[in-house]
């Protein structure tokens, strides 16, 4: 390209002529791509009048200025498909809303029983279930059978007297030759009160207030 010659009017249009979508349909620019732009256009207005750039190097900046363009396109078309996708899932998971799910969270006593279901650690030949109130206060302290089964929780203590209603969170102590082998928190069925979605996780919250993400519940029955 000679000194003073015009610039080829593909190299000369404005930058909003590069951004326009097929069918007069604005596209939508990240903040990156607009940064590629002013260096661009900045190297097309401060070079060398005695060594401007080859037109075969803008057709390659061109290039690529395009295929950035259809990138960020393309990564906002997936991000829409993902919030899509999540909205899908917590529609789905909506109807657990006053469902009963097993989780190994705290649970809101109502007076009623509480189902739990224990998982005593391999070689234990006794469980003691543990039982805290919401301060942490142990409330029940007994011997339960060496089993995977569910049982009932029935909320009374030593004295047979009803516990009062509140959240309540088990434990179960396995031991193997009067040793303790492990302590783990037991799953137990707490009735959803309510399905979030943040940042494509799904959240459900249980009558106690607990927060627990989707995929760690193990169970789900009616209420």
């Amino acid at each position: 390209m000679e000194i003073g010659q015009p610039m080829p009017a593909a190299l000369t249009a404005s930058p909003a002529q590069y951004t326009q979508a097929q069918d007069g349909e604005a596209a939508v620019i990240s903040s990156d791509f607009e940064t590629f732009l002013k260096m661009l256009t900045a190297q097309m207005e401060n070079q060398d009048p005695l060594n401007p750039v080859e037109s075969t190097d803008y057709a390659v900046q061109l290039a690529t200025f395009s295929g950035v363009e259809q990138q960020v396109r393309t990564n906002d078309i997936l991000e829409g498909l993902g919030a899509k996708l999540g909205l899908m899932g917590m529609s789905d998971i909506a109807g657990w809303v006053g469902m009963e799910a097993r989780v190994a969270a705290p649970v809101y006593f109502d007076q009623s029983p509480v189902t739990i279901v224990p998982n005593p650690a391999v070689g234990a030949d006794e469980t003691r279930l543990v039982v805290r109130n919401v301060v942490g206060d142990i409330v029940d302290n007994a011997i339960i059978p060496v089993s995977s089964d569910p049982i009932e929780w029935a909320g009374v203590d030593d004295t047979g007297n009803p516990l009062p209603s509140g959240t309540y969170s088990f434990e179960l102590i396995s031991f193997g030759n009067e040793q303790v082998l492990s302590s783990d928190p037991v799953e137990a069925y707490s009735r959803i009160t309510e399905t979030q979605n943040e940042g494509g996780t799904l959240w459900l919250i249980t009558e106690s207030g607990a927060k627990i993400s989707a995929d760690s519940i193990s169970a789900i029955r009616e209420s």
